[in-house]
């Protein structure tokens, strides 16, 4: 496939999985470590070569192939699929369930890598960057341990509740504010859903 090719495939897909994942260009430089100004070009069309490790993180991020970002319009993959079916014909995420004890260790990883070290899940429905958080301990009020909570990782912005992790107490607590990291604590991410023990 033609290098020009790649470029206008991997600057559409990205247009488009933005705008159909309800994510935003900051929601992607927050989650990959990518600077708005990478993204930003790759999306004006000024970079005709991105780096192999920019787009593993964005295809990461977004949880689709890395191979495919670059030669699949997903665009219109998707619009084939979801019209195929009545319900849309979405595969199910598959989600590292990661135990509360082995959580803070684990957040610097990748989807893809925690995919493979810890037992998966499934999630219906549109996400990207998800994770499991199998709970060890009572969030009081919340939830009890044994609950899964799926949680879409990083910093976001939403009134959805978020799951944190308060660094003196080494506890993981839940709420609406919109908190970022800080030396006390460090947001996980926004709770997608909650399934309950039992």
């Amino acid at each position: 496939m033609h290098k020009h090719e790649k470029a206008k495939n991997l600057k559409n897909n990205i247009k488009y999985l933005i705008k159909s994942r309800g994510e935003t260009q900051l929601s992607l430089c927050n989650s990959t470590g990518l600077t708005r100004t990478t993204i930003y070009n790759i999306l004006e069309g000024r970079v005709s070569n991105v780096q192999q490790s920019t787009i593993r993180r964005i295809s990461d991020f977004f949880g689709v192939s890395y191979e495919e970002i670059e030669r699949v319009d997903f665009k219109e993959r998707e619009t084939i699929e979801s019209s195929i079916s009545p319900d849309g014909n979405m595969n199910p995420a598959a989600v590292p369930i990661i135990k509360e004890s082995l959580l803070i260790q684990s957040l610097d990883k990748r989807i893809g890598e925690l995919a493979t070290l810890h037992p998966l899940t499934y999630y219906f429905g549109v996400a990207c960057n998800l994770i499991g958080v199998l709970l060890e301990r009572e969030i009081s009020g919340s939830n009890e341990p044994g609950d899964l909570l799926i949680i879409r990782k990083g910093i976001s912005q939403s009134d959805r509740e978020k799951l944190m992790y308060d660094k003196a107490t080494k506890k993981l607590f839940i709420t609406t504010a919109n908190l970022f990291n800080s030396e006390t604590t460090f947001v996980v991410g926004e709770v997608i859903e909650e399934r309950f023990n039992g």
